[in-house]
C-alpha cells in the first residue's frame, strides 16, 4: 500500500533534516541530488520546514551567486540546548550545546571520596546550570519560541553500572556510589522540562567511536573501555546489543586465569578487571619500574602505558611472544598459547626494556579479555577504547592482535581508540541530540 500524503510529507522531510545534520547547510538544489525527490517536492519541504522554525537560511553557495537556487539551508541550532554529563566515581564533567551539537560551554569538577551523597548531588547539578548560564553568555541567546536556558531540553548522562533495559535506570549494583543513582532523579526534578537519561559509558563510548571515532568504517565491533575500571560495549550489525539484562559487556567480571581467585555476583574482584583496571595496571608497572604522572583526570595507568609506549617506541622488536618479566602474574598460569617467553638473549638484543617488558605483559592480560569476546562474538574488530586504550595507541593494539591471532582462528583487527576518555561526554552528547531531535522533528499535522 502506498503512503498516505502526510506520511509520505513527513518521510521527506525527516531524510532533508537528517541530510543538514549529517552534511550541513545545502542548497534547495543540493537537496535535490541528494534525496532523489523531485523540485516541486523539494520546494515544498524547503517552506514546511522553514515555517516550523527547524531551517533557515544561513548563507548562499558560491561568492558570485545570488537568488533564491544559491540559498543555504540550515538547521536552527538554536531551537533546543543539550547537556551531556559524563559521570565518574571521583568527577563530573558538563557540556551544553546546541541543537546540532556545536558545544558552546563545558566544564568538569572533582568528587572528593569523603563527600556525603547530598552534597555531591548538589555539585553536580549546580555545575550543569553554571555551565548552561556559561553557554548562554558565548553563543546565541535562545529563540523566544525556545524554552529558557535553564530548562534545557535534553540531558545525556554516561555512567558506570548497569542499565536496566525496562526502566532505563541506572541500577543499584555493588561498589558504586550512591549520589549516581541519586543524580539523574535530582537533574529530572531540576528541570522538569527536560528529557533525562542514563546509558553505561562504555555503550556511549562505542558511539562516539561508531559516528566520530575509529569505528566509523565498522557496522560490527566491540569497544573494550580501559580507565580506572573496565567494561566492554557489543554491536552488531550497526546495533547496540545490550543483553537481557541490560549487562552485556560486563567484562570485569569474566573469569580469567592469572588472578587470585573468582569474580562474585557483587564484586569483580577476581575476574578480568583485577588484570586491566587502572589499579592492576599501576600495579604491573610499579614491578617493571615505571612511574609517571598523571595529566588531568585520567586514571593513573592512562600515564603510565603512554609514557612506557613513547620509550619503547622506536626500539622494540616485533612481538614473537609474550614476556615473563618481573611483573608476570605467579598466581595463576596463563593460556598454554601464551606460556613461552622469549629468549633472553634475543629480548637484550631487541633493546627490550623495562617498558617493552611491561607492553608485553599488559598486551598478554589484554588479550585474555579480547580473545574471549572473539571466541563468542566473531566481531572482527576490537576497539581498545577509554584513556588507557587511547594511551597505548599503535604499539600496545598491535601487541594485543599479534597474540590474539595466535590464540584464536578468527581474523580480528585491534584498534586503539582517537576519542579516549572523551568519548563518554561525546557519546552522551549524541544520544542527547539524537533524541531532541527525534523529539523536534516529529511529525505534525501541518
Amino acid at each position: 500500500m502506498p503512503a498516505s500524503p502526510s506520511t509520505a510529507r513527513a518521510i521527506n522531510d525527516r531524510l532533508a533534516l537528517r541530510l543538514l545534520q549529517q552534511e550541513g547547510p545545502l542548497t534547495a538544489g543540493q537537496l535535490k541530488q541528494l534525496t532523489g525527490l523531485s523540485r516541486p517536492t523539494v520546494a515544498d519541504l524547503v517552506e514546511r520546514l522553514s515555517d516550523a522554525g527547524l531551517i533557515t537560511v544561513v548563507g548562499e553557495a558560491g561568492e558570485q551567486r545570488r537568488g533564491p537556487n544559491a540559498k543555504l539551508y540550515g538547521i536552527v541550532a538554536d531551537r533546543a540546548r543539550l547537556a551531556a554529563l559524563d559521570v565518574r566515581t571521583e568527577s563530573v564533567s558538563v557540556v551544553v550545546a546546541d541543537l546540532v551539537g556545536r558545544v558552546l560551554a563545558e566544564a568538569s569538577v572533582p568528587i572528593g571520596g569523603e563527600t556525603g551523597t547530598g552534597p555531591v548531588v548538589e555539585q553536580a547539578v549546580s555545575l550543569v546550570e553554571r555551565v548552561a548560564k556559561e553557554a548562554e553568555a558565548s553563543g546565541v541567546p535562545p529563540r523566544a519560541d525556545v524554552r529558557a536556558w535553564g530548562s534545557l531540553h535534553t540531558v545525556g548522562i554516561g555512567a558506570p553500572g548497569l542499565i536496566d533495559p525496562a526502566t532505563g535506570e541506572l541500577r543499584d549494583s555493588s561498589g558504586l556510589p550512591a549520589w549516581h543513582r541519586r543524580l539523574v532523579a535530582a537533574l529530572q526534578e531540576r528541570f522538569p522540562e527536560a528529557h533525562v537519561s542514563v546509558d553505561n559509558e562504555a555503550n556511549l563510548a562505542a558511539l562516539a567511536e561508531q559516528r566520530d571515532g575509529t569505528a566509523r568504517d565498522r557496522d560490527t565491533f566491540v569497544l573494550l573501555w580501559l580507565s580506572y575500571g573496565t567494561g566492554a560495549a557489543v554491536v552488531l550489525d550497526g546495533a547496540l546489543r545490550r543483553g537481557a539484562s541490560g549487562g552485556t559487556g560486563e567484562i570485569g567480571f569474566l573469569p580469567v586465569p592469572g588472578t587470585t581467585g573468582l569474580p562474585s555476583a557483587t564484586d569483580c574482584d577476581g575476574g578480568f578487571h583485577s588484570l586491566a583496571g587502572s589499579a592492576a595496571i599501576t600495579e604491573l608497572a610499579r614491578r617493571h619500574g615505571l612511574s609517571a604522572t598523571p595529566t588531568g583526570e585520567e586514571p593513573p595507568a592512562a600515564a603510565l602505558v603512554r609514557s612506557a609506549v613513547e620509550q619503547a617506541a622506536g626500539r622494540t622488536a616485533p612481538v614473537t611472544g609474550p614476556a615473563s618479566g618481573a611483573g608476570a602474574a605467579a598466581d595463576a598460569p596463563l593460556p598454554e598459547a601464551r606460556q613461552a617467553a622469549p629468549d633472553p638473549a634475543e629480548a637484550a638484543g631487541a633493546g627490550l626494556g623495562g617498558a617493552g617488558r611491561f607492553l608485553d605483559e599488559l598486551a598478554d592480560r589484554l588479550a585474555v579479555g579480547v580473545a574471549s569476546v572473539v571466541a563468542i562474538l566473531d566481531p572482527g574488530c576490537v576497539v581498545l577504547g577509554g584513556e588507557v586504550g587511547r594511551a597505548g595507541g599503535e604499539e600496545l593494539a598491535a601487541r594485543v592482535e599479534e597474540r590474539v591471532r595466535r590464540m584464536s582462528p578468527l581474523v580480528t583487527e585491534v584498534r586503539p581508540s582517537t576519542l579516549g576518555g572523551g568519548a563518554v561526554l561525546r557519546g552522551a552528547l549524541l544520544t542527547a541530540r539524537d533524541r531532541a531531535q527525534d523529539d523536534l522533528f516529529a511529525p505534525t499535522d501541518r
